[in-house]
């Protein structure tokens, strides 16, 4: 199958949904280019980047897992680098 790199940017606004998200995440792992996040204490969010390089459907079946958690908001942006398998 095709892969193609994305990165999914991620608000957490809910911190009971951390352990959760890391588990989602956890199960792609080995997708997984490199995550960044970014704690915003004065406003009590967590901001995460994860560039990730899998499958079309993948993406989209993580980033719609993350987007359903409780305080979770997330987006992926698209590249057009596409590695034929």
């Amino acid at each position: 199958m095709d892969s193609r790199v994305a990165l999914i940017s991620i608000i957490v606004e809910n911190p009971e949904s951390v352990q959760a998200l890391n588990e989602i995440l956890h199960t792609c792992g080995n997708y997984i280019i490199g995550r960044m996040g970014i704690p915003y204490r004065e406003k009590g969010i967590n901001i995460i980047s994860i560039a990730i390089d899998a499958p079309q459907d993948v993406i989209n079946t993580l980033s719609g897992k993350i987007g359903k958690l409780p305080g979770v908001t997330s987006k992926t942006a698209y590249s057009n680098v596409v590695t034929k398998a």
